[in-house]
């Protein structure tokens, strides 16, 4: 995966397989520390210690339709390539905290890509669900949450095309301020 929305796209799909009702994205940019810090938390199945151990290792999955799992392994292996690291929190019943840190200016941190896109085709084909995105980018910030706009649409599901495309746009336009040194 040669964009960081792409990893975000993996790991929420995960908690969303793991029947997570609820997806926090956080993104953190700190120039100053020349630091870059994601985070995708849900409230789905959660893993023991040993699961959360083995989920970084490409030769385990727990899916049945294949027997490796190399989203994790890879974003790990981008992270430390930039000086950073990804750390797994996860308890069974409570739900699971991936987080991934990179040096910010690194030449091997892989480009943000297209997060917008991704975090409305999350809200769109999982409208039953709720996600949350936010953008900290130094003393600015930015964050939609699902359960705001459904609540602010009322009987129009986030699975309408138009929908979908409002919520892309809309993010785009206000990420893009934050993101313009980026």
């Amino acid at each position: 995966m040669q964009e960081l929305s792409m990893h975000v796209m993996d790991i929420a799909q995960n908690a969303v397989a793991a029947g997570a009702e609820n997806t926090r994205i956080l993104l953190r940019m700190d120039t100053a520390a020349d630091r870059l810090e994601l985070t995708v938390e849900d409230d789905g199945r959660g893993m023991t210690e040993e699961q959360a151990r083995a989920a970084l290792d490409p030769f385990y999955t727990s899916r049945t339709t294949r027997k490796v799992g190399l989203g994790l392994p890879l974003l790990r292996l981008t992270a430390q390539l930039t000086g950073g690291d990804v750390a797994i929190e996860s308890e069974p019943g409570k739900g699971t905290r991936v987080t991934a840190w990179f040096g910010l200016s690194h030449i091997d941190r892989p480009p943000l890509g297209d997060m917008a896109g991704t975090i409305s085709a999350l809200m769109q084909a999982n409208p039953e669900r709720d996600f949350c995105y936010e953008l900290h980018v130094n003393d600015q910030s930015f964050a939609v949450s699902s359960r705001e706009i459904k609540q602010i649409l009322g009987d129009v599901s986030l699975a309408q095309p138009e929908v979908a495309l409002f919520l892309r746009e809309y993010i785009e336009e206000n990420s893009a301020p934050l993101l313009e040194k980026e």
